[in-house]
C-alpha cells in the first residue's frame, strides 16, 4: 500500500456539507412523517408489515414479537437508527479522509500539448488508438490502478495507445465552447497522432467523451479509422425527466454562478450528480465503516472515491451547451447540435462503429445511450451488466469491458 505521510488532507465526499445536510435531511424527513401521525388513528397492519429491514431487525432485538400500533414505538425507534446510521456516516468520512494509500500510479510525459491539454503516449507497437474522457473528470479514470487501466491494457496487447488529457481550463479554455474544445483541440490530436503514425487512429470515447468523439467521426472521417463509445449520452430526454426538472429549478442560480465564476465548478458538478441518486454517499461510507481498512476493497474504494472527488471545472460556455442545450433542448437526438457550423448527424458516420451500453447506469441511462447505435448505420452494440463508472474502473472491467473492446479495435 502506497503511503505519503505529508499528502494533503482530502476534502471528499465533496461537497462534504451538502452530503451531511442531506443525510440530516432525510432523517429529519422521517421523523416529520412519524410525528405528524401522532394523535391520529393507529397505523395500519400492513403499514407496520411494511417497515424498512433496519427498523424491523431494531425491534427484533428489543424483543418485539410483534410490531407495536403506537407511532411514538415508532418514533424512538426511529430515533435509535438515525443516530447509528449518522455514526456510521461520519466514521466512513473519517475512515476514508484519514487512509493511508495515495495513488501513485502517472501517465507518461506529454508527447503533444495544446492549450491545458495534454496527448500521453503508452505505447505499443500497433495501429494507434485515441482515448477520450469526460470533460468534467480526470481522464485517468482510464488508467486508475495496475489493474485497471485500460490504457496500460491496450498497449500491452499491441495498440499504439493515446490518452487525451483535457486538463483544467484556465484563462482561456474558461471562454471555450464545445467546438473549441473539438476543433481547438480533439481534432488537431488526431492530427497529430496521424502525423506520427502515418495512419487514420481508431477513436475511443467514454461517456462525454464519446459524445464529443462523434463530431470527427461525422466532419472528418479521414481521420478516424473506427468509432468505439462507452455509455456515450445521445438522446437526453431518455430516463431523466426528473433530473431535467431539478435542473430547470435550478437554473437561475447555475447562471448566477456561471456568470460570476465563468465554470461550473467541482462542487456544483457533484452536486448535479448526487441529485440523481441522493441518499448513493449515505450508503457508500456506511459500507466503507465496515471495511477493515487494509484490505483490498477499501484501497479500492478509496482509488475510485480519490478520483471522484478529483473533478475538473466545466468552461461556461460549455456547462451552458452540455446543460441546457442539451439536456433542455436535446440537440443531439434532434439533429439540432451544430459544431463549427455543422449539423452533428451520426447517420453520416461511415466507419465501423461499436457501443458498449452499461445496463447499471445512472448517470447514462441505457436508453440514452441505445440512441446512438440506432442512429448510426450499421453501428455494433454489447450491454454489459456494470454502471457507468464500474464499466471502466470495476474489478471485472478488464473481462467484461477491455477484452472485447481490444479485441474488437485488433479486427476493425
Amino acid at each position: 500500500m502506497t503511503q505519503h505521510p505529508q499528502a494533503p488532507p482530502r476534502l471528499g465526499p465533496r461537497p462534504l456539507p451538502l452530503h451531511m445536510a442531506m443525510e440530516g435531511w432525510i432523517l429529519q424527513m422521517s421523523f416529520a412523517g412519524l410525528m405528524a401521525s401522532k394523535g391520529a388513528l393507529p397505523l395500519s397492519k400492513d403499514l407496520l408489515q411494511s417497515l424498512s429491514a433496519p427498523l424491523a431487525r431494531l425491534l427484533a432485538e428489543a424483543g418485539e414479537k410483534n410490531p407495536p400500533t403506537k407511532p411514538e414505538a415508532f418514533i424512538h425507534a426511529t430515533a435509535r437508527e438515525a443516530t447509528q446510521r449518522m455514526e456510521e456516516f461520519v466514521r466512513g468520512v473519517r475512515a476514508y479522509q484519514a487512509h493511508p494509500f495515495r495513488r501513485s500510479l502517472s501517465a507518461p510525459p506529454p508527447v503533444w500539448r495544446r492549450g491545458a491539454a495534454t496527448l500521453h503516449d503508452y505505447g505499443g507497437e500497433g495501429a494507434p488508438v485515441l482515448y477520450v474522457p469526460s470533460l468534467v473528470n480526470r481522464a485517468y479514470i482510464l488508467d486508475l490502478a495496475e489493474d485497471r487501466s485500460l490504457l496500460r491494457t491496450s498497449a500491452a496487447q499491441g495498440l499504439r495507445s493515446y490518452l487525451l488529457d483535457w486538463g483544467d481550463p484556465g484563462p482561456a479554455e474558461r471562454q471555450f465552447t464545445m467546438t473549441d474544445y473539438v476543433e481547438g483541440v480533439l481534432i488537431p490530436a488526431l492530427e497529430e497522432i496521424k502525423a506520427q503514425s502515418g495512419r487514420a487512429p481508431h477513436l475511443v470515447g467514454y461517456c462525454m467523451g464519446g459524445t464529443l468523439a462523434v463530431v470527427p467521426a461525422v466532419l472528418r472521417p479521414d481521420l478516424v479509422a473506427s468509432l468505439v463509445v462507452l455509455a456515450a449520452p445521445w438522446d437526453f430526454h431518455a430516463g431523466t425527466e426528473a433530473s431535467r426538472m431539478l435542473l430547470g429549478f435550478s437554473r437561475p442560480m447555475v447562471e448566477l454562478m456561471l456568470e460570476t465564476e465563468h465554470v461550473l465548478s467541482v462542487d456544483v458538478l457533484n452536486a448535479l450528480f448526487a441529485s440523481l441518486d441522493p441518499t448513493l454517499v449515505g450508503r457508500k461510507f456506511r459500507r466503507f465503516a465496515a471495511m477493515d481498512s487494509a484490505s483490498d476493497a477499501a484501497q479500492r474504494f478509496v482509488e475510485l472515491e480519490d478520483w471522484l472527488n478529483d473533478g475538473v471545472p466545466l468552461a461556461g460556455p460549455v456547462a451552458r451547451e452540455a446543460l441546457f442545450g442539451w439536456y433542455f433542448e436535446n440537440t443531439p437526438a434532434s439533429r439540432q447540435w451544430r459544431v463549427g457550423g455543422a449539423v452533428i448527424d451520426p447517420a453520416r458516420i461511415s466507419c465501423r462503429t461499436l457501443a458498449f451500453i452499461p445496463a447499471q447506469d445512472r448517470i447514462v441511462p441505457p436508453e440514452s445511450a441505445q440512441a446512438l447505435v440506432a442512429a448510426i448505420p450499421g453501428a455494433e452494440a454489447v450491454s454489459v451488466d456494470l454502471g457507468h463508472i464500474g464499466m471502466t474502473a470495476a474489478g471485472n472491467a478488464p473481462t467484461a469491458v477491455y477484452r472485447q473492446l481490444l479485441h474488437w479495435l485488433k479486427s476493425a
